[in-house]
């Protein structure tokens, strides 16, 4: 099995602008090997096992698929299904109760 090294980053502009569009007070999103924080810092992301496996899920749809890819696949959904029926959406929660989704992953620093 491959290692994936995959990072963090607190107070990105990236995260707030998805919290905003959801309307929430705190925000995670992947892009390629990197989860941009907003509202939560990293310890707290940490704590929280099914977040953080939603999240790898997306590292792992992105290594799959390609960024180019992935993100006109993902937009495609979204604009059809809308947020919640997005198949990688789907996915995601899926992922948030397997454990064995973190195999093989590392979160630096």
């Amino acid at each position: 099995m491959e290692k994936i090294t995959c990072f963090i980053k607190e107070d990105s502009w990236l995260a707030r602008r998805a919290a905003r569009q959801l309307g929430a007070p705190r925000a995670a999103i992947v892009w390629g090997r990197t989860i941009h924080l907003h509202g939560v810092g990293r310890q707290a992301f940490l704590a929280s096992e099914r977040w953080v496996r939603h999240e790898v899920c997306h590292i792992k749809q992105y290594r799959q698929y390609g960024i180019i890819r992935f993100v006109w696949l993902y937009l495609l959904e979204h604009w059809r299904r809308g947020y919640w029926q997005n198949r990688f959406e789907v996915a995601a929660r899926r992922a948030e109760d397997d454990p064995g989704i973190l195999e093989g992953v590392e979160i630096a620093g």
